[in-house]
């Protein structure tokens, strides 16, 4: 049975795919158990693809939970949209950021045993609705 957050992640992966849609992009979610892109998509012509990586909030809106293989990725085509669900506004937040930049502002916090890796709101406000970066 899926969990919440399971759910969660479906609801804005399939956000995002429908916003690509608009753009006239082609966007094919991958197996929820792969890992690394969300999405691929590519533009009608087949000639410009990109690789997604979606991260989506329900509940805590002020940081994304990462991998940390985060900080190794880094291609011009690899893209994050992180999103955020806030229900209780009725509004969705969308942050299209470049995964070179989330790789070089990715936090990382020790507690203890435990290593935690993050991209956090004020670094992704910037790029709220930056979905021109499809169109370069």
């Amino acid at each position: 049975m899926a969990t919440k957050g399971q759910f969660t992640g479906m609801r804005g992966v399939y956000l995002v795919a429908a916003e690509l849609s608009k753009l006239r992009l082609i966007a094919s979610p991958t197996s929820r158990s792969a890992i690394g892109a969300d999405i691929l998509a590519t533009d009608e012509e087949c000639k410009n693809t990109y690789s997604i990586q979606v991260k989506t909030n329900a509940t805590t809106f002020n940081f994304w939970l990462l991998n940390k293989d985060s900080k190794k990725l880094k291609s011009p085509t690899f893209i994050y949209v992180f999103v955020n669900l806030r229900d209780k506004k009725n509004l969705t937040e969308f942050f299209i950021v470049p995964n070179c930049i989330v790789s070089e502002k990715m936090h990382i916090e020790k507690n203890g045993e435990s290593t935690w890796y993050s991209f956090s709101y004020e670094d992704a406000k910037q790029y709220e609705n930056n979905w021109d970066i499809f169109k370069k």
